[in-house]
């Protein structure tokens, strides 16, 4: 998607209040994608991708901005934890395995892409099957009449399975007989993946019989829109551009990249390093085997986070650091930023409460004082426990609805305020109380 910065930014207003910096950083890295692109072959190959790491405490906005720009321009993106992965030759997940998601999460992004340019003719297919059950060919021997017959017939009742008429009658269909799971698993070691693919290669084989099953049209519709899809989609162009895709516009990232930092402290645990030296050449730029052929990693955007309240970016190695050349600090956010977080945001938490209460015919309204009291206390409960954030407000916000919440199926009609006095009601106490705050807040 060819965005400018400006229109970047502005998208991200829509969902992320503040964080300017870090806002324009990644408008910054992803127009320089586009621009690469624009290039000759050879051009292109010598442009790497300035890797992001973006420091703030939790709950700030730093992974929201990282999925809102996936999200935006429908690019493969994964989020992963650096303190999960161990060093080659431990037990854990190794490092590959995180550009062995990054394909997979591409794959469903292009395959759901096909699907849609293709949407015509999979219910083309999807009615021609079920009609030619429903009204059987006829012989060649079949006179003239009786063909004229036939093709009046089919017509009218092609109408009345479009139109829906004929939904609740059974038919017999004839499905492909699936009797195992296929294994998918990107935290297998490699010689281990080459086991389950073959395993995968040698079960498809022994599955190609057919079963007869009874359903409804309507169920019918769905069982044979996955047969057709099935069928209908080039599997080895969407492998292609799947790994085209995750190659050219990946997007990693690498949260909790403080955890494996080394500082100065005796008590350091030595694999910690371990993890950075295996995660360097990932980020630098190598060829990793996946099930649907090798990926390379050069031009893959890894945007790196972590709060670094004990360790600091320069714990980490050398080389690491010298991969993520853009850095960028996200700020605390105080009483204005959490209003406003409720308030000046596209589907904001209070926008949802209502949608969710609206199912049961309950009318639900947040006073603007009451919103002001739960970025107030937020903010409270931030400072005397553990500071997460934006995220404080999921907790407050359900300690003071959860008894509307729970009874809204008795209320049906209704119409509940939220006002500030009901928001101190429910809270205040929580909030004083240290002890009680840090275990239910």
């Amino acid at each position: 998607m060819n965005m400018t910065p400006k229109e970047i930014v502005a998208y991200l207003d829509d969902y992320i209040i503040g964080q300017d910096e870090a806002k324009k950083t990644i408008a910054l890295a992803l127009r320089n994608r586009y621009r690469r692109m624009q290039l000759s072959n050879e051009m292109q190959e010598e442009i790497m991708p300035k890797n992001i790491l973006m420091i703030g405490s939790t709950g700030v906005g730093k992974t929201e901005i990282a999925r809102r720009i996936a999200k935006m321009m429908d690019l493969p993106f994964v989020k992963v934890e650096a303190s999960k992965y161990t060093e080659v030759g431990f037990v854990g997940r190794d490092v590959e395995s995180m550009i062995r998601d990054l394909v997979y999460e591409s794959l469903s992004l292009v395959t759901k892409e096909f699907e849609e340019k293709i949407q015509d003719d999979i219910d083309t297919e999807v009615i021609k099957q079920i009609v030619e059950i429903l009204v059987p060919s006829l012989p060649e021997t079949a006179t003239e009449t009786a063909k004229e017959s036939f093709i009046k017939t089919y017509n009218k009742m092609e109408k009345k399975v479009l139109k829906g008429d004929m939904d609740d009658k059974k038919i017999t269909l004839e499905l492909p007989k699936k009797t195992h799971i296929e294994i998918v698993d990107s935290n297998l070691p490699m010689d281990m993946t080459a086991m389950s693919e073959s395993l995968n290669n040698m079960l498809g084989k022994m599955n190609k019989d057919t079963i007869k099953k009874e359903v409804t049209i309507k169920e019918a519709k769905k069982l044979l829109r996955t047969v057709a899809s099935e069928n209908l989609l080039d599997q080895e162009a969407i492998r292609n551009e799947a790994i085209n895709r995750a190659q050219n516009g990946g997007i990693i990232f690498l949260d909790e990249i403080d955890k494996i930092a080394t500082g100065n402290s005796k008590n350091q645990d030595p694999s910690k390093e371990g993890v950075q030296r295996d995660l360097l050449p990932i980020v630098e730029g190598s060829s990793v085997h996946t099930k649907y052929g090798q990926i390379k990693t050069d031009h893959i955007l890894f945007i790196a986070a972590g709060a670094f309240h004990v360790s600091k970016p320069s714990d980490l190695i050398p080389e690491l650091q010298g991969r993520f050349p853009l850095r960028v600090e996200l700020n605390p956010l105080d009483e204005d930023a959490l209003y406003k977080i409720l308030t000046n945001t596209k589907n904001s938490l209070l926008r949802q409460y209502e949608a969710l209460l609206g199912v049961e015919g309950v009318t639900l309204k947040f006073k603007d004082d009451a919103i002001k009291s739960f970025a107030l206390l937020s903010v409270n409960a931030n400072e005397k426990t553990e500071d997460i954030g934006a995220r404080r407000l999921h907790t407050v916000i359900e300690k003071v609805i959860e008894d509307i919440s729970f009874d809204a199926d008795e209320k049906n009609g209704e119409t509940i305020i939220i006002t500030k006095n009901l928001v101190h009601k429910k809270l205040d106490s929580l909030v004083e109380n240290e002890d009680t705050a840090r275990y239910i807040l």
